[in-house]
């Protein structure tokens, strides 16, 4: 058997691994809080570059909406409430930025097939994953007020990782208005406070518009502030028309409370948890292939290999990255060649006595930078540690040039800087860590398969 058809199969491992991913260490962590600090000078740059009066400069404005609600402000809520916040059950979901997201108001007993076919019977749609695609669709289908059926739901956290798989029903064929439900497996051996047992976990809420996050500026849906009649809906739509379905009150299990969920709205629940006895499965065919690769992870690092072993996915956040590095080195290869035509030096951009100094090593950098990007794709830890070290090191030398604290101006290009900024925020992200050491894992699973396979065949 040769290596490669061992490393097909290596791919295939079972998927029930508990292995979890080590919380970010000393050096993740600073470029964490670096990234962000550089992200917020970026951000306060825009916005005063925006109030001069000119026309171009509200597209400033919108380019400087768009770092805020999408880089900025995530990541300072994120640094912050991981102070805060706590790490553990609270009844409670968190968004991807560290806030408070939903409330758990459900709970379910039974198996996988159990809920994805009681769930079928009640009439719900399995929503589709959140991808670029896929985001795209819901964006089109809104403005067209054309239906989408299995829209994706935005991704709330709990047991440290995403939802497995949501459920959603649409209203008036409009994905602005929508029915959904969210569901987590609960790790093997864990029980609710007060010691029950259950299987799943959910947040049922109603999304009745679509509007900006009161933390973020984000685009998102705005859910109705009474979640108990959403939750009262999804259980009564199961127990109407599941046979066999009941229903485990548990009363009180928390106080009753006003809040506000990870988007700024209101909410307030009476705190009673529902628990769902669903009934045995039967011979129905399910449909859900189509909507959903990742039905069921385990905890922790068996998240991401799962993803990686089943289609070898890259996180968005190392895509993204490698698109805003091309794009930097882009403009400045355009303003090298600009020079070139104009002055006969090829010096990207850099207007100093030190020009021809700045351009070799820029050169280098850019190069450099290639290299270390395409081996941060295959998954490749210390190259994205290196590359976030360069770019670090690039955006201090062009924040120092932009204050003014070289004796010679090197004449820093700011679209460039901030384009690498973006980078070092989606390099510097959990996601990309994450995938970095799934990567690193698979490819240790397929060195001992191989490795066990040759001393079998030995």
């Amino acid at each position: 058997m040769s290596e490669e058809e061992v490393r097909h199969r290596t791919l295939r491992l079972p998927k029930r691994i508990r292995v979890r991913v080590p919380e970010a260490g000393p050096i993740d962590q600073f470029f964490f809080i670096v990234a962000g600090i550089a992200a917020i000078w970026l951000t306060i740059y825009l916005l005063r570059e925006s109030f001069h009066w000119h026309w171009a400069n509200w597209l400033l404005l919108i380019v400087f909406w768009g770092m805020a609600a999408y880089l900025t402000l995530p990541r300072m809520h994120r640094i912050l409430s991981d102070i805060y916040v706590p790490n553990y059950f609270i009844g409670r979901t968190r968004t991807s930025d560290g806030l408070l997201g939903d409330p758990i108001n459900i709970a379910f007993r039974g198996d996988e097939q159990q809920l994805h076919q009681s769930m079928h019977k009640a009439g719900w749609t399995l929503a589709d994953e959140l991808t670029l695609e896929s985001a795209w669709e819901i964006v089109k289908a809104t403005l067209s007020r054309r239906s989408y059926r299995a829209a994706p739901v935005s991704p709330l956290l709990l047991f440290g990782r995403q939802q497995d798989f949501a459920y959603q029903q649409e209203v008036d064929g409009s994905p602005g208005k929508r029915h959904h439900v969210r569901f987590w497996r609960c790790p093997d051996g864990w029980m609710l406070p007060g010691g029950h047992r259950v299987d799943w976990l959910a947040a049922a809420t109603y999304d009745r518009a679509i509007g900006f996050s009161l933390f973020t500026m984000q685009v998102t849906h705005k859910i109705d502030a009474d979640i108990d009649v959403e939750r009262d809906y999804v259980t009564a739509s199961i127990t109407k028309t599941v046979p066999g379905s009941d229903i485990d009150l548990l009363k009180d299990f928390t106080t009753g409370y006003h809040s506000r969920n990870g988007g700024g709205d209101s909410i307030h629940t009476d705190g009673d948890l529902p628990v769902v006895e669903l009934p045995d499965a039967d011979d129905s065919p399910l449909e859900i292939g189509r909507h959903q690769e990742r039905i069921l992870r385990p905890i922790g690092l068996a998240n991401v290999l799962d993803e990686t072993r089943a289609s070898q996915r890259r996180p968005l956040s190392v895509l993204a990255s490698a698109v805003l590095l091309l794009a930097s080195a882009a403009i400045l290869i355009a303003l090298g060649v600009a020079d070139l035509v104009r002055t006969g030096d090829f010096s990207l951009g850099y207007h100093s006595q030190y020009a021809d100094v700045a351009g070799v090593i820029g050169t280098a950098a850019l190069v450099a930078q290639l290299i270390l990007i395409i081996l941060t794709l295959r998954g490749s830890q210390l190259p994205r540690l290196v590359l976030m070290t360069i770019l670090l090191v690039s955006i201090t030398v062009g924040m120092l040039d932009h204050f003014g604290l070289f004796a010679s101006p090197l004449g820093t290009s700011i679209p460039a800087m901030g384009l690498q900024i973006a980078a070092l925020m989606m390099l510097s992200s959990n996601s990309s860590r994450e995938y970095a050491v799934a990567a690193r894992q698979l490819r240790k699973d397929a060195r001992a398969a191989i490795s066990g396979m040759t001393n079998r065949l030995g």
